[in-house]
């Protein structure tokens, strides 16, 4: 079997079917010995030699390091920018209550959607938790107790959730800001009535996903 490996192919027959040139011993040894040199320039010739004796040869390859451009990383507005641009401000003509109404219809199949279709035999607890860490913006809400009388009984579409307020426009097309500071509010979706206790629920609105509540009976304002 190695004499088929490595004997040497009939005379004519490299030339005829390959169309190479016949190399006499000498001849391949010294194309060797160049083709190793030119391959690995960073060894010497007795190193190269040495493993020609073992006839076991890897040859390296060398890679051309690709230079590193300076890549500018995009830098997003400060808050101090945003509230210069007035980015989140809601235009005068644009604060009336029928604009969000399809809004407020989004936000009621989100929540159904999300709490398994809101079901008369769901559990409260359930229901009460995924409201705790679901997006507001749309929820219709009443500010129901306050420390602040003239809160009580403002009702809105929330347009906007801050760490500490809410941005909610009225019926009668008025953008209210209420605090959720020593505020409650009432959220009701398909007879499921739900209460945020603001002074526990000053989070952005990213930030409740992780958050984890405590469900309590009664809670200061």
């Amino acid at each position: 079997m190695e004499g088929l490996l490595y004997g040497r192919l009939p005379a004519g027959a490299a030339e005829e079917e390959l169309g190479a040139q016949p190399q006499g011993s000498e001849e391949a040894k010294a194309f060797v010995n160049a083709f190793l040199k030119r391959s690995m320039p960073k060894m010497k010739d007795e190193a190269i030699q040495d493993m020609l004796t073992r006839k076991a040869v890897v040859l390296e390859h060398y890679f051309k390091k690709k230079k590193k451009g300076n890549r500018k990383k995009t830098k997003g507005f400060t808050a101090k920018q945003r509230r210069e641009l007035r980015l989140f401000e809601i235009e005068p003509e644009q604060q009336r209550y029928a604009i969000f109404l399809p809004l407020h219809e989004l936000w009621k199949q989100y929540i159904r959607d999300l709490c398994y279709g809101l079901k008369p035999d769901a559990q409260p607890q359930m229901v009460q938790g995924k409201l705790l860490k679901a997006d507001l913006h749309g929820a219709i809400v009443t500010v129901t107790k306050s420390k602040c009388p003239s809160y009580v009984g403002i009702t809105g579409i929330i347009l906007q959730e801050m760490k500490h307020v809410f941005k909610i426009i009225t019926k009668e097309d008025k953008l209210k800001v209420v605090p959720k500071l020593n505020n409650v509010f009432s959220l009701e979706i398909d007879g499921f009535i739900s209460y945020i206790y603001g002074s526990k629920f000053q989070l952005r609105a990213s930030e409740r996903s992780a958050k984890k509540f405590k469900l309590k009976g009664t809670i200061d304002l």
